[in-house]
């Protein structure tokens, strides 16, 4: 009897996801739980294991298909497979001799079954949804997913959306990809890298997105760290880095000016009583927001353990998507790659993002005499729409007196 494979659950706000990559090939003999197929979303790849030992009979949804959560993407035979799967989970790269002989050879693969035998077509109208958009002259490709199984649409998705059409975009004139030239290679967009594009763009066309700077004396908290980096780490088991302070000190100003850390809905305000901190980390894939969720709740250790933890499984692909969900506040780094100043893009929903820079030796003005100093540009973009330039400011001039008197964000001040 054989097993179907199926998509899992997906995550929070994920619908659909492309078929990558089969790390099996249909006939081959499999291991139960042993990676099958890695599927990408909009946000990180997910590897899909092997329900049952025994051989992969067939594959349902081929590379590059188009996938939901519950969709067959192909099937386990068992019997003749279970043999060579156990070689395998013991720890043999290949069957051995006697095992060979012993087991009959793999049936042939039937025919691999269409991707749209496994699930309804993507973004397919109900019966009554149909009518609704023919008599409206609206396409499926308008509405997007809808809300229904499978992501098909119903009646309500319909009904929502000649409520609230989009914004007419302007018209472009459709051309054909150009011809490569000499030395040039094309190369689709991952599907990572293209929700990354819309996202952005998304954020610069939707907010009222501007950006204020602030310049912080890194020296205080470089001479802490400097103090208490060997103790601390003997006894977290962890390095003291310089984003467990900035984690903290945005804690602290976002308390101060809740604005921040909310959100618009609509015509609504959405005040959170926590923060959930992201904080972006490059990956193989690109950039990726992993939360730490109730930063609020959590001392120095424990955001570098947290913080750790999660860049080492992004280098490994190995993030969960529902570690990347419920961000309200984020911050990014572009000083790991020697930037000097930069201007964050907001991260959607989210009305503001710190960027921390580069420290650099500058000579500064102190108690009226020239000093070099360990600077760091600040710079903080936020939703005008809901945040003003003045609680901006100063919420910025808060982050920069907690880092510069680390003693504040000991006594929570």
């Amino acid at each position: 009897m054989a097993t179907d494979i199926i998509v899992p659950t997906l995550g929070e706000s994920v619908s659909t996801a492309t078929v990558a990559r089969w790390l099996k090939q249909a006939g081959e003999a499999v291991a139960a739980d042993e990676p099958l197929v890695e599927l990408e979303t909009d946000k990180v790849t997910v590897e899909v294991n092997s329900p049952s030992a025994g051989v992969l009979e067939a594959i349902s949804a081929k590379e590059g298909a188009e996938v939901g959560p519950g969709a067959v993407l192909g099937s386990i035979a068992a019997g003749a497979g279970n043999a060579a799967a156990k070689a395998i989970g013991t720890g043999g790269g290949s069957i051995s001799g006697s095992a060979a002989a012993a087991a009959p050879p793999p049936a042939p693969a039937p025919v691999a079954a269409p991707a749209s035998a496994a699930a309804p077509a993507a973004h397919a109208p109900m019966p009554a949804a149909a009518k609704l958009m023919a008599e409206n002259n609206i396409s499926a490709a308008q509405i997007g997913p809808g809300s229904a199984k499978d992501g098909r649409i119903a009646k309500g998705d319909v009904l929502g959306f000649l409520a609230n059409p989009p914004a007419a975009a302007p018209t472009a004139i459709a051309k054909a990809p150009r011809a490569l030239g000499e030395g040039e290679e094309r190369v689709k967009m991952t599907r990572l890298r293209a929700t990354i594009a819309r996202r952005l763009k998304e954020a610069q066309n939707t907010a009222a997105m501007l950006t204020t700077f602030n310049e912080v004396d890194m020296g205080a908290a470089m001479a802490l760290r400097s103090e208490y980096k060997d103790v601390f780490e003997k006894k977290h088991g962890v390095k003291l880095g310089f984003m467990s302070f900035f984690v903290r000190a945005c804690v602290t100003a976002l308390k101060e000016f809740p604005a921040v850390n909310a959100e618009i809905d609509g015509d609504d305000v959405v005040y959170k009583n926590f923060v959930n901190m992201g904080v972006a980390v490059g990956g193989p894939a690109g950039l990726v927001v992993p939360v730490v969720k109730n930063a609020d709740q959590m001392g120095f250790a424990q955001i570098e353990k947290t913080i750790g933890d999660f860049g080492k499984r992004v280098r490994d692909g190995q993030l969960k998507l529902e570690e990347m969900a419920g961000g309200s506040f984020t911050i990014t780094n572009g000083g790991v790659y020697g930037s000097l100043m930069s201007t964050p893009i907001l991260n959607p929903p989210q009305s503001g993002i710190l960027g921390m820079h580069k420290i650099q030796d500058r000579p500064m003005a102190v108690g009226g005499k020239v000093e070099i100093r360990p600077m760091m540009y600040l710079a903080l973009s936020y939703d005008h729409r809901i945040v003003d330039g003045k609680e901006a400011v100063s919420f910025l001039v808060r982050v920069k007196e907690c880092i510069e008197d680390p003693r504040r964000l000991m006594l929570d001040i």
